[in-house]
C-alpha cells in the first residue's frame, strides 16, 4: 500500500485487458469460495447481483488524514496536503475512466464514516448487512 501503489492501481484497473482477466477470476473465487470483497466497481461491474451492497465513504479531508495517520505509522514522511491531493487526484480518475467507473451501485447502502471510528463503521456496516439478510 501507499501512493505509487494506489496510483498504480487505478491506472492498471483502466486497461480492458486486464480488467477481463481480474472480472472472471474474481467472480469464480467469489462463487467458490464466498467473499465480502472490497473494490471500487465490486458492486456495479464484479458482483452486480451481489445480496448486499456497500458504499463506504467518508469525506476526503477525512481519507486523507486516515492515510497519513496510516503512512506515519509506517514511517512514511509526508504532508497531509501532498495525501489528499493524490487521494483527490485518484477519485477523479476512478470516477472518469471508461471502463467500470467508481460509483455506488444503485441498490447499495451508503455509509458514509467521516464521522465514525472503525468500531462504529463495522456495527453500521453489520446491521446493515443482518438487515438485509434477514428481510431475504
Amino acid at each position: 500500500r501507499g501512493p505509487e501503489a494506489d496510483m498504480a492501481a487505478s491506472a492498471v484497473a483502466a486497461q480492458p485487458g486486464v480488467r477481463a482477466a481480474l472480472l472472471d477470476w474474481q467472480r469464480d473465487f467469489g462463487r467458490t469460495h464466498g467473499a465480502v470483497l472490497d473494490g471500487r466497481d465490486i458492486g456495479t461491474v464484479v458482483f452486480p447481483d451481489a445480496q448486499v451492497k456497500l458504499f463506504v465513504t467518508a469525506s476526503a479531508e477525512e481519507r486523507a488524514r486516515r492515510r497519513w495517520l496510516e503512512l506515519r505509522g509506517r514511517g512514511t514522511e509526508v504532508a497531509q496536503e501532498q495525501v489528499l491531493a493524490e487521494l483527490r487526484a485518484r477519485d477523479e480518475q476512478d470516477a472518469a475512466r471508461a471502463v467500470a467507473p467508481m460509483k455506488p451501485a444503485e441498490d447499495a447502502v451508503l455509509i458514509d464514516t467521516t464521522e465514525l471510528d472503525a468500531d462504529a463503521a463495522f456495527a453500521r456496516a453489520l446491521a446493515v448487512v443482518e438487515g438485509k439478510l434477514s428481510a431475504a
